[in-house]
């Protein structure tokens, strides 16, 4: 993986795939070719200098402080809220309010990012027509997934979990979802703007706003469909500086919904203290 790593980033994506392909596992290709759009060329990291202004004012901070037993009280709370997120494939089409939806994404616009530069467009889906195309889009390309590009050992990975390219929930679900990162933005003067960590600083927006559905009682689940990014950017005429990172069918569980039983790791198993 380390000399895939570091011959991707010396010869071009043309060069380097056909050499791959007859040495690496086809889901490693694939997360190589979505990695691929995150790295600049020597060239355009020059060319991509923002020239920011350095004089932006700072002002003092001023925290609200609880106290040790009412900190313990809400980390707690929150931790059995987040606890009860799963999942969900079989959504309802109950109708969601837009201003719960609009919530939910400012409030994943709060995350951090690489030297602020906010690198996440959220693109919001409700047009039953628009939703239906996506879903034609995702079940085409995840039935090569799972026949051809995933690998046996992936596929039966997820047998426990009952899935399969069939997405009914891509039309039933009230709203759609589809978080793009923005690999580089652009200067007044049309030049590049670099954004820093993007992918990162878009998952960490991400888990936010999986925090914030639960918060307001919605339910998701995350879905990556391969080889899709291209076509779903195309259809929602979204710009080339912009690649899919994740797409969220979101709404309430249909009455008759169900998840798998499944347990977390324990504490002890998830976290290290030194």
């Amino acid at each position: 993986m380390a000399d895939a790593v570091v011959c991707a980033s010396v010869y071009s994506q043309g060069d380097i795939f056909p050499l791959l392909t007859g040495i690496c596992p086809p889901a490693l290709l694939v997360l190589l070719r979505r990695s691929w759009s995150t790295c600049a060329s020597p060239e355009e990291v020059d060319e991509e200098w923002q020239g920011l202004d350095e004089n932006v004012a700072h002002v003092p901070f001023f925290a609200e402080r609880y106290s040790e037993a009412e900190m313990i009280k809400r980390s707690q709370a929150f931790y059995e809220l987040l606890n009860k997120r799963r999942s969900v494939r079989f959504l309802s089409d109950e109708p969601v309010p837009r201003e719960v939806i609009d919530n939910v994404i400012r409030t994943a616009g709060t995350s951090p990012s690489g030297a602020h530069t906010e690198p996440w467009t959220f693109v919001v889906v409700q047009d039953p027509d628009v939703k239906h195309k996506i879903r034609e889009i995702v079940e085409e390309e995840e039935e090569i997934n799972y026949k051809k590009r995933m690998g046996d050992k992936w596929v039966n990975d997820l047998k426990r979990l009952r899935t399969n390219w069939i997405k009914e929930y891509l039309d039933t679900a009230p709203y759609l979802i589809l978080i793009f990162k923005q690999v580089y933005g652009r200067l007044p003067n049309g030049k590049k703007k670099t954004h820093y960590y993007n992918e990162i600083s878009v998952s960490i927006a991400c888990g936010i706003l999986l925090a914030a559905l639960q918060n307001a009682g919605l339910y998701t689940v995350t879905t990556t469909p391969l080889n899709c990014g291209p076509h779903l950017r195309a259809l929602l005429r979204r710009p080339a500086n912009e690649k899919l990172l994740l797409l969220l069918p979101v709404g309430y569980p249909k009455r008759d919904a169900t998840v798998p039983v499944l347990t977390r790791k324990p504490l002890e198993d998830i976290m290290v203290v030194v």
